[in-house]
């Protein structure tokens, strides 16, 4: 799948998913269940993935 982003938009997204990243960090530090626990670190790495490929992605636009 590709998806277009102006800039704007690809700057927005990037804000959202690291809010939500530091919201998953704290969340897997107050989560004791390991199941949870380790789905909501599943979604940490993926988000952080898709992080990367947008923070390169705009670096590769400026």
């Amino acid at each position: 799948m590709e998806l277009t982003l102006t800039v704007e938009e690809q700057e927005l997204l990037i804000n959202i998913l690291e809010q939500r990243h530091r919201e998953l960090v704290k969340e897997i530090s107050h989560t004791d269940h390991n199941d949870f626990k380790k789905a909501l670190r599943n979604n940490e790495k993926l988000i952080e993935s898709i992080l990367n490929r947008l923070q390169a992605s705009q670096e590769m636009h400026v």
